[in-house]
């Protein structure tokens, strides 16, 4: 029996649908890319943009007329807000917090599903299908019975994460991995749907943290991003009990120092209320700490971010970038924008310009605003015409990309260290990522080089992404670049 999962939104549901994965597997079901031919189809679903549900809809409504023809059972989990959730369960077979990922075995086998590692041993009942799941991917301890889900944990969709984080996950790359370090959010932005749709915070112990880590370096992994809603408020819930994100990482760093292994390290995302310089300093310390921040600012207007309640200013943000360019100058500077938030002016959209100029970031995920049922401003007006919010867009994107390009032109000539990811759309040619997450494509049909680090010599550059050849000469001689 085969199972396709689609999976929608951030990093963090990518990293979800990883356990998810290990669960079905444990069961004996097969991945498929191919959903026609899924026994078992579901959905890791976004709640937070209404462009990632209207996906799911789409996908839903295709897999209901197929049971027309042939026998599937239907799930949806992740990101999802409770006036979705309603309608979800209307529509999809199983419907469940990401948190009760232990309880899918049950849910499956209550639903009337015989799995295909239940069929290896259907004599002995159905009721032993946990003491056939293999270790140590699934714990033992977390696949316990499945329980409809009460009105207190529809509440609090944070409850039980700490048995999904015992599940190892089926890591969907052999050299890039996701680690959760936290879960939920506290910050309540007024354009925002998370607290909503994963709780509140709760802090993974740092182990469990570390024990990961050190688990994929051994394995060979080169790329490592922390997740996290607010990463850097880690262990603020259990004061007194946890380290701090500050003392996560350097703890991160010791490692990778006293390991001898060449890995880098990412977060995403911070909040820049909880940014300290503890943080920036511990990161300029240490070589496996990756030089590439990642900080969202959603706008460049002090008002607005009061209306957004973000709880930090202009001027605390800036402090926080005058920190990282002290201390860590090679670091590029990735952030979150919004254009279009309910009353926003065309002043406070030019004060946003006015902080992409001034930040020179090296990429932005820009968003238009589109209102999400449960976060505050949904009750407020969504007044900005549609056809403004697109051209306030399309602004801030060439601004963006005449920043890139400046900086990309500056790695022209240079040797830099690069992690090859794949192969590239252009043809004959290898796609890979500096450590500041800069794109370099050079020709070669090699795929062995997938996966390791390698030496690229700049050559070109447009916004965005650069080009180059791979260097085979001894690099310490040409002043390469990390």
């Amino acid at each position: 029996m085969k199972y396709h999962i689609v999976q929608l939104g951030c990093q963090m549901n990518i990293s979800d649908g990883e356990r998810v994965r290990q669960v079905l597997e444990s069961m004996g079901f097969v991945r498929t890319e191919n959903e026609e031919e899924a026994n078992l189809l579901g959905v890791i679903a976004c709640s937070v943009r209404q462009k990632a549900i209207d996906k799911v809809y789409t996908r839903i409504h295709k897999w209901n007329k197929w049971k027309n023809r042939k026998n599937l059972i239907t799930f949806v989990s992740g990101c999802v807000l409770p006036a979705d959730r309603e309608r979800f369960l209307k529509l999809f077979d199983l419907v469940f917090p990401i948190s009760e990922l232990p309880g899918f075995p049950d849910m499956i086998r209550q639903y009337g599903i015989v799995t295909p590692a239940g069929l290896q041993s259907l004599d002995k009942g159905l009721e032993h299908l946990e003491s056939m799941t293999p270790e140590p991917q699934v714990k033992e301890s977390v696949l316990k019975p499945y329980q409809v889900q009460s009105e207190k944990n529809n509440l609090r969709p944070d409850l039980g994460i700490e048995e999904f984080w015992h599940i190892s996950p089926k890591y969907g790359s052999g050299f890039e991995a996701y680690i959760p370090i936290q879960n939920g959010c506290n910050k309540f932005c007024t354009f925002c749907a998370v607290p909503y749709t994963r709780g509140r915070e709760v802090s993974r112990p740092s182990d469990e943290i570390l024990e990961e880590l050190q688990n994929l370096v051994n394995k060979g992994y080169k790329s490592i991003t922390l997740l996290g809603q607010n990463v850097n408020s880690y262990g603020k819930d259990k004061k007194g009990e946890e380290i701090t994100f500050a003392e996560l990482l350097e703890k991160i760093g010791q490692y990778g120092e006293a390991s001898g292994k060449d890995f880098w390290v990412y977060f995403t995302s911070p909040h820049p209320r909880d940014m300290g310089d503890d943080v920036i300093e511990v990161i300029s310390k240490y070589k496996c700490l990756a030089k590439q921040i990642h900080l969202p600012i959603q706008s460049g207007d002090d008002g607005m971010l009061i209306r957004m309640n973000r709880k930090h200013s202009v001027e605390k943000y800036r402090r926080i970038i005058h920190s990282i360019r002290r201390m860590i100058p090679e670091a590029t500077l990735f952030t979150d924008i919004i254009v279009g938030f309910t009353g926003e002016t065309e002043e406070e959209f030019e004060n946003t310009r006015r902080i992409m100029d001034e930040f020179k970031y090296n990429m932005a995920y820009i968003a238009q605003y589109s209102p999400r049922p449960g976060a505050a401003s949904s009750r407020w007006a969504d007044d900005v015409p549609k056809s403004v919010k697109k051209e306030r867009y399309h602004t801030l994107t060439e601004d963006l990309m005449r920043h890139s390009l400046e900086y990309n032109k500056k790695l022209i000539g240079k040797t830099v260290k690069v992690l090859v990811r794949g192969k590239d759309r252009k043809t004959g040619f290898l796609s890979a990522l500096t450590e500041g997450k800069i794109i370099v494509r050079f020709p070669s049909d090699d795929d062995t080089l997938i996966g390791q680090f390698v030496y690229v010599k700049i050559n070109s550059a447009v916004p965005f992404s650069t080009e180059g050849e791979m260097v085979t000469v001894d690099v310490n001689a040409l002043g390469v670049d990390a």
